[in-house]
């Protein structure tokens, strides 16, 4: 192996384009540093982790004030933050708020869907502010960009969008690239319930039907691949096949595409350029192991990014709950990122308090997950909880809660009688009672 060496102030600088490229030919960046000083993991385990492909650092080069994250193998389950204007609510200080919230509740990625307005404004604010990793869809912003008709868009357009947000400093994009000719023909002869849900998939499906061409992101798709490695884009390939009920879960058109994802991915390896891929957003529970086993097999290792999965059809309004529970069992079995669903799912733009109820419930979902495999440290954090519930030490309790402000405006909202109990038990109070008698003290329920 060739490296590129520079002379730079009297000392000797190895170039590397993408972390992954780093990785393999030994090199450890500031990027590694940082992550696995967070992720208390030995940074040359990391190092190799990254250049095994079991492990990203999404990182572009432009943006410059990013505080990076690892995903994937042996790290904490990272969640992402979907936002961004459409249409109907085009406010982007409201959008900001989001941002700025997201980034305090300790949402790793913010993934920018903006579909209407200025968006490339709005993307540059992000990266040149948002200390988050930041993510787009490009072929949304293709349709806002050009200003024409959707079949009227050209290969080169798609991929000249790709590459603006490589160069406005976008971390990770997703692009669908799976949906191709033969997969599309496959769709068609097995039917759905619900066809394809995936906005970008169904925005490619409609083109490549109307066009009678090629889904350009598969067919100049090392194109792609030189606009990732030049910026350390990495790609977050898109399953425009992802089950939008729970009766189209597991399908063949989902499994056609994943088996494409995977060639994808060993592709874009070649070329030092990182990879995640999308998976299932609608699964009933006793699937969702098995998905999850079957992409670590075909993508091989690859991180795995889900959307919920939503486990039940029935809950709009609720569907934050939804997710949580299928992303739990998710990241339990191998998924690395899960991207989080807000009550307003299926409703509306989310806004603010949707928001926050979205990444409590996907933190929960990934913490609980971190638990179950075992993640260095991750019980640490359950039991300084725990300790503080033994003494009935409310504020440490508050302190360390996931949600310091909703737990204080309960307890807040119902003053017990005696401070050392709550409203619901009083003197019944089993951690009180238990911990007096423990001690030897006369314990008693009713005052005498």
């Amino acid at each position: 192996m060739i490296f590129l060496l520079i002379i730079q102030n009297g000392g000797i600088h190895m170039e590397y384009a993408t972390q992954m490229d780093a990785a393999r030919k030994g090199i450890v960046t500031k990027e590694m540093e940082i992550v696995a000083k967070k992720e208390n993991i030995d940074v040359e385990s990391l190092r190799q982790l990254i250049a095994k492909g079991q492990v990203i650092i999404p990182a572009n080069k432009n943006h410059k004030c990013l505080d990076p994250n690892g995903i994937g193998n042996k790290l904490r389950t990272k969640i992402n933050v979907n936002l961004g204007t459409s249409r109907d609510c085009v406010d982007l200080d409201m959008e900001l708020d989001k941002v700025n919230n997201a980034v305090k509740m300790g949402a790793e990625a913010i993934m920018d869907l903006s579909s209407f307005g200025d968006t490339q404004k709005f993307r540059r604010k992000l990266t040149a502010e948002c200390p988050a990793t930041i993510g787009t869809v490009p072929i949304y912003d293709a349709v806002v960009y050009y200003h024409k008709a959707l079949k009227d868009i050209t290969a080169q357009e798609w991929l000249d969008i790709v590459e603006m947000h490589a160069k406005d400093g976008v971390d990770f994009m997703t692009i669908h690239c799976g949906i191709n000719k033969a997969t599309a023909k496959k769709f068609r002869a097995d039917k759905r319930l619900m066809n394809i849900v995936s906005r970008g998939g169904s925005i490619i499906y409609a083109w490549m039907e109307m066009t009678g061409n090629e889904n350009p992101f598969f067919e100049y798709y090392d194109r792609v691949l030189e606009i990732c490695r030049e910026y350390d884009v990495t790609m977050s390939l898109g399953d425009a096949c992802r089950p939008g009920c729970i009766m189209d879960a597991s399908d063949i058109s989902q499994i056609e595409e994943l088996v494409t994802l995977g060639e994808l991915t060993r592709r874009a390896w070649e070329k030092d350029v990182q990879v995640m891929v999308e998976g299932p957003g609608h699964m009933p529970l006793n699937q969702i192991k098995a998905n999850m086993e079957i992409q670590q097999t075909i993508c091989k290792g690859a991180p795995f990014y889900v959307l919920g999965p939503l486990v039940t059809d029935i809950a709009p309004g609720y569907d934050h709950i939804t997710a949580a529970i299928g992303g739990a069992i998710a990241a339990t079995y191998g998924a690395s990122f899960l991207c989080y669903v807000t009550p307003a799912e299926h409703l509306r733009l989310p806004d603010l308090n949707d928001v926050k109820e979205g990444i409590i419930a996907s933190k929960i979902a990934a913490h609980a997950a971190d638990i179950a495999k075992g993640v260095p440290g991750a019980m640490d954090w359950d039991y300084k909880m725990d300790k503080a519930r033994k003494v009935l030490d409310w504020e440490a309790m508050f302190d360390v809660a996931i949600d310091p402000e909703k737990a204080r405006a309960y307890r807040a909202s119902s003053k017990p009688e005696k401070e050392d109990t709550c409203s619901m038990c009083g003197n019944f109070c089993a951690v009180k009672n238990m911990n007096k008698i423990m001690e030897g003290e006369i314990v008693s329920i009713f005052d005498e």
